[in-house]
């Protein structure tokens, strides 16, 4: 069998194949038929966007403008600048700073960042009294459904413990029956609120 480059396509009396060709391990691969006009993939042209299509065919220079007038991006813009290099790494002409004037620069931009926001915090409103952000979003006859629930589910768990069923009952749970009453309370409270 004769050795061929992995995609070629040969045509012939029999028809259009690709021809057996040798795997890296030694095997061969056997020729395979393909339609007529078949492209090998890596002669496909890749997939471009109509976007991508459309930057890549714009005009660099403005309609009408002649090339031959334009002037140089790097001429125009200085010396190019090196990507991945920092600023303080470029070479200058000018003499170089000493250490210790980077580090006063240095403090002087922190000190110059910090003083207008701790201007800010002294000027800002602290309120004294604080409120319970649940109770202060929530509507009432939302929050009195669920306190309700809940106290449902302590009268259930209060049942299984009672009948035996809950032998062992865990800190959480214990703690949940001991809140019963401040959420009665609760529920109170809020009902009064509803009725004014």
């Amino acid at each position: 069998m004769a050795m061929a480059t992995p995609n070629t396509v040969i045509k012939d009396d029999t028809g259009t194949y690709i021809p057996a060709t040798q795997r890296p391990d030694g095997s061969w691969r056997k020729a395979r038929r393909v339609k007529d006009g078949y492209i090998p993939q890596d002669e496909m042209p890749l997939y471009e966007s109509k976007g991508k299509q459309w930057a890549k065919n714009r005009p660099t220079l403005p309609v009408g403008l002649d090339p031959c007038y334009s002037i140089p991006q790097a001429t125009k813009n200085g010396p190019k600048k090196i990507p991945g290099l920092s600023d303080t790494a470029k070479p200058s002409d000018a003499t170089p700073k000493t250490s210790s004037s980077k580090k006063k620069k240095k403090k002087k931009d922190d000190t110059a960042k910090i003083v207008p926001v701790t201007n800010m915090i002294e000027k800002m409103d602290i309120n004294s009294t604080k409120t319970d952000p649940v109770s202060a979003t929530v509507d009432p006859a939302k929050r009195i459904r669920n306190l309700k629930k809940k106290l449902r589910d302590i009268n259930a768990l209060k049942l299984k413990i009672e009948s035996g069923e809950l032998a062992n009952p865990e800190k959480d749970q214990l703690e949940k029956i001991a809140r019963k009453g401040e959420i009665e309370a609760e529920i109170e409270e809020l009902e009064l609120e509803l009725e004014e």
